[in-house]
């Protein structure tokens, strides 16, 4: 049994996400909300909502153990880029590529 929780074309390079998505990799659910809290990145606001939302799905639609649950699987792929214009001198034109991502949380239940 599993519980998931998926953000997509979240505006953050996959990169910078996979950072913080190493760190709580395997752990339980109550040390990943302590690490993601005390991570100063950019990746964890959006990581820490996933979290509990993957929590929440694990306890009211699969009547899972919230005490009981550990991060069995996260990922972080890349989305869509947004390709932006930023003129440069004599008259040049820089391509800006703002990436997304599509991060996937996955929880399973300790035995």
């Amino acid at each position: 049994m599993e519980a998931r929780a998926v953000l997509r074309y979240a505006r953050i390079s996959p990169r910078k996400v996979k950072i913080v998505i190493d760190l709580i990799r395997n752990k339980s659910v109550a040390e990943a909300i302590g690490i993601i809290n005390n991570t100063p990145k950019a990746a964890s606001e959006y990581l820490i909502k996933l979290l509990n939302s993957a929590i929440a799905n694990a306890t009211n639609n699969h009547n899972m153990d919230a005490e009981k649950l550990y991060v069995a699987e996260v990922y972080a792929n890349p989305g869509p880029i947004l390709k932006r214009i930023m003129p440069r001198a004599q008259g040049r034109a820089f391509r800006i590529r703002k990436r997304t991502s599509h991060i996937t949380i996955v929880l399973k239940e300790r035995q």
